[in-house]
């Protein structure tokens, strides 16, 4: 059977493709000479490998967990007589880290950059009967202009920092599609005017028709005429269905354009602040929100199923979460769809750990992989805010550049006003900044409420020891969140010496429980707390401050997190 073989995009899904997962051809490449030794015309390679999985996860069949600075990767396809007429088109969903891909022998296409995804259209580099498809995956851990996310830089996991993750970690797969088509698009649902509206991105001339239905009934639809380009449209939409915590409502979206049809969803929903508060469709909603980082202990970057992304989900909202810090890691599309569809707030993050933000050569590579984040993830409906920096310091390791901070924030708001973009969760914070945030790893919970205790938590940040991160730079008016806090250390099952979770394990069940109401119910009794983030859903190697193993089996009764978590908080008022 075929690993992870559902459609990897259900907003743009045509029914014309063909999942290239499972078995490739496999090298490591030790001494990087693989491209002098012209491995790209090689027939075979020495070793298998199960796709999409990376070849430090057991899922692989290889479970290297060395310093892997170059793989190689090749099978062959066969494109049948009847595409004849199409564009062939190869999606990697994501390569880490740098990707050159050959189609028999030939270089087709080059990528920069872990976490984002890429096509190649590869129609002009095929001939008849069998191709092959190889595949070079340079990835140096230690190179410092590129983010790594939680991926270790040392040779063993350590605290926070665990397994590396090398080469094809997402879907690999193939799409045929005309030459007159659309290429993109993107979503403005309009919840006060009741519509959608839309810009599309089309190539060649033709007549783009764009319906909308619920529960198969058609609801609206818009049609125009295109001479290829940027066109715009909107749906004036019959019935409304509101996208809320824990009520996906989605809405299907057909486009045809002359012989492409594409298969899209939305959900009708309005998010903003007023004041403190977050609002979604002119409600009062308090973030009950987890650090979700996205590995699998089989699987590493990658669940095994898409049935166990959908678990994450369920585990965290029994937990009592209504979503998801998505942290140090690009989640893949399918996560994000199943968040779409149950109604999970999620925060879209940069894997920006291991960059030295003191050079500026790093911020070209930043940039370009940030924007195409970006442009992937916009349609989201659960997405709900945009997280470029994690903790950004200023230490004898790396020295900050805020200006480096302040770009980045500017250009994710270019690209999206319509979400609220934290210039970078903990460390640092610049002018440029939509959220104030924190990271606070306070065990005593009355500590912890004294650190937010004024009717402006501003001074208080200020006044403990935060007022080296925040470098002076603190707006009052803006929007208060503790997006860190909690890690309490609980090690069920890992009997690793190392061991590793914040401050002093409590010494029974109900420490722990009474350690956790104390933390949580600071944060809901602040009135001007918009959300919380706790660390973490599960544990992760030897990081075991997860309120779930990291086979993802309870360690406590989940129902007493549920009844902490989901009380009224003050700002909902």
């Amino acid at each position: 059977m075929i690993p992870r073989n559902e459609h990897p995009n259900p907003q743009f899904e045509r029914k014309d493709w063909i999942c290239l997962n499972g078995e490739w051809e496999f090298e490591i490449d030790k001494s990087v000479s693989g491209m002098a030794r012209r491995l790209f015309e090689k027939e075979h390679l020495d070793s298998k490998i199960t796709v999409p999985f990376c070849p430090e996860s057991i899922l692989s069949g290889i479970g290297d967990t060395d310093f892997l600075n170059c793989v190689w990767y090749r099978r062959d396809i066969e494109i049948s007589e009847d595409k004849k007429g199409l564009r062939t088109i190869i999606h990697f969903d994501a390569i880490d880290h740098e990707a050159t891909v050959f189609i028999n022998g030939r270089q087709a296409g080059n990528h920069i950059g872990g976490f984002a995804g890429f096509t190649i259209d590869i129609t002009d580099f095929l001939q008849g009967g069998k191709n092959s498809v190889c595949v070079c995956a340079v990835d140096d851990a230690k190179d410092k202009r590129f983010g790594k996310g939680k991926q270790s830089h040392e040779y063993a996991s350590r605290g926070c920092r665990y397994t590396r993750v090398t080469g094809i970690w997402q879907s690999v797969w193939i799409e045929f599609v005309p030459a007159v088509r659309i290429d993109k698009i993107k979503l403005y649902p309009d919840v006060y005017n009741q519509k959608l509206d839309f810009t599309a991105t089309l190539i060649g001339a033709g007549a783009l028709t764009a319906v909308a239905s619920y529960e198969g009934r058609e609801i609206g639809r818009c049609e125009m005429i295109s001479r290829g380009g940027l066109v715009s449209g909107s749906i004036a939409i019959a019935e409304m269905h509101l996208w809320e915590v824990g009520h996906g409502r989605l809405y299907d979206l057909e486009l045809t354009y002359g012989e492409d049809c594409v298969s899209s969803y939305f959900g009708m929903r309005s998010i903003g602040f007023e004041g403190k508060k977050f609002i979604l469709n002119g409600k009062s909603v308090f973030q009950r929100l987890v650090l979700d980082q996205g590995y699998y202990m089989d699987g590493l970057y990658t669940a095994p199923t898409d049935e166990a992304l959908v678990n994450d989900i369920n585990l965290s909202v029994a937990a009592g979460f209504n979503g998801a810090r998505l942290h140090q890691k690009v989640f893949e599309p399918r996560f994000l769809y199943h968040c779409d569809r149950l109604g999970y707030l999620i925060w879209g993050e940069y894997g920006n750990w291991g960059i030295d933000y003191s050079r500026l050569d790093a911020l070209s590579y930043l940039l370009d992989e940030w924007a195409e984040i970006i442009d992937r993830d916009f349609n989201h409906p659960a997405l709900v805010g945009w997280c470029p920096w994690n903790e950004f310091w200023d230490t004898g390791e790396y020295i900050k550049n805020t200006r480096l901070v302040s770009s980045t924030y500017r250009m994710t708001k270019a690209m999206d006003p319509t979400r609220v973009c934290i210039d970078t969760s903990g460390g640092y914070h610049t002018w440029d900044n939509d959220i104030c945030d924190v990271h606070d790893y306070e065990q005593d919970p009355a500590k912890f409420k004294a650190h937010y205790s004024h009717d402006s938590v501003t001074e208080d940040m200020k006044d403990h020891n935060y007022r080296r991160h925040l470098d002076g730079v603190l707006d009052a008016s803006l929007p208060y969140f503790v997006s860190e806090y909690g890690g309490i250390k609980w090690d069920v099952k890992s009997g690793n010496a190392s061991a590793w979770g914040y401050g002093t394990a409590p010494k029974t069940e109900e420490e722990f429980i009474e350690r956790y109401r104390g933390l949580t119910d600071a944060l809901l009794d602040n009135p001007i707390m918009f959300g919380f983030c706790y660390t973490q859903l599960y544990d992760i190697e030897q990081e075991v401050n997860g309120l779930y193993n990291y086979d993802r089996t309870p360690k406590f009764d989940i129902a007493v997190f549920k009844e902490i978590n989901s009380r009224k908080a003050a700002i909902e008022d």
